[in-house]
């Protein structure tokens, strides 16, 4: 896990499970085990709980790594049980991860102590996941919450996350993401991105995060590229947000740089504009409360602040900078908004340093 600190066993607690195809990897060469192998009927009637139970330990007592099956066009019925390890192949964990999967729902799922992502799609669509809970350690490290990748036309509501790093990550070519009523921290707050990465063209869109309370996170609502990638992020809303002690609460980072080394300077980047941030109030935990840190060739263009209030956590003033970063506000926004007007792309900031 990234820790000193010995590692608790991962679990996936499992409520009500009505799914279709999932993989669970464990540890290094793969060897699949299907749960129908194990008894399972996968009608939505017949109870297939002990059928998963028997599948999950002979995977997990396999002394090579091997992957837990559980096939498309199906639909299963768990009752409440827990997977529990440590296995005896060395893990290598990603609790659940989806692969094209198309008009999935998932509700009431406990997933903890992951040793990497917990709950993971890829390339899947019409997805429909709430009361979730995923719980890990918030020094472990990338042990994202709900990860989407290429995925469009995802709902995840009603849910609440606390884990290492970020709460909800979206990336890769996902869009029509409705986020609503999350509960996150500890972590890294819920991101877009990273985006950009080894010169990848990448794009994002038509995004919506509404109603959600982040608390004691390294950031709150991020968007994130590296330089040297292509693409774009826009049509995005973070609205009805509110936050408690958070580091960097609302924060636009086109030089992230996820690297032991320091990143070079590149031209290109991710095109990030029509974003907007709307009725976020709570405490920051940094003095800049809001930071646009945009690329000189591909500034953010359209961006919009309404009806912002972020005090500092400790007391004192707070701050917004904006490099690059042109846009408009409306209604009461503190710390003083900092965005330029359309061609001053100029650097701003509004605050006492």
């Amino acid at each position: 896990m990234g820790s000193n600190n010995p590692s608790p066993s991962p679990s996936l607690s499992v409520l009500l499970f009505l799914i279709i195809p999932f993989l669970v990897g464990v540890g290094g060469t793969t060897s699949p085990f299907s749960v129908d192998e194990f008894g399972a009927v996968g009608n939505g009637r017949a109870d297939d709980t002990q059928a998963f139970l028997d599948a999950w330990n002979v995977s997990c007592s396999s002394p090579t790594r091997t992957v837990l099956e559980i096939p498309a066009g199906k639909v299963y019925l768990v009752r409440p049980v827990n997977f529990v390890g440590p296995c005896n192949a060395k893990l290598k964990l990603v609790a659940i991860s989806f692969y094209q999967c198309k008009h999935l729902t998932m509700r009431n799922l406990t997933v903890t102590n992951s040793q990497k992502m917990h709950i993971a799609f890829f390339s899947s669509s019409h997805i429909r996941a709430s009361h979730m809970t995923v719980i890990a350690p918030a020094d472990s490290p990338n042990t994202d919450g709900i990860h989407l990748n290429e995925s469009v036309s995802v709902v995840v509501k009603d849910s609440t996350i606390r884990t290492g790093d970020d709460c909800i990550s979206i990336v890769a070519n996902s869009s029509d993401i409705r986020i609503r009523r999350i509960v996150c921290g500890p972590g890294h707050g819920i991101s877009i991105g990273s985006l950009g990465k080894a010169q990848a063209y990448d794009q994002v869109h038509n995004i919506r995060v509404d109603e959600c309370l982040i608390t004691n996170t390294q950031n709150g609502v991020r968007i994130k590229s590296w330089q040297g990638g292509s693409g774009y992020a826009r049509k995005i809303v973070f609205q009805n947000i509110w936050m408690k002690n958070v580091s960097n609460p609302i924060i636009i980072d086109q030089y992230y740089c996820d690297s032991t080394t320091p990143c070079e300077n590149q031209t290109m980047a991710v095109k990030m504009d029509d974003i907007s941030f709307i009725s976020i109030n709570g405490t920051s935990a940094t003095k800049d409360a809001i930071r646009f840190a945009c690329s000189d060739s591909f500034p953010c263009e359209k961006l919009f602040l309404k009806d912002i209030y972020l005090s500092l956590e400790s007391g004192g003033p707070v701050a917004a900078y904006c490099w690059k970063a042109t846009g408009h506000s409306s209604g009461l926004v503190y710390p003083l908004s900092c965005l330029s007007s359309a061609g001053d792309h100029g650097k701003q900031y509004y605050g006492s340093r």
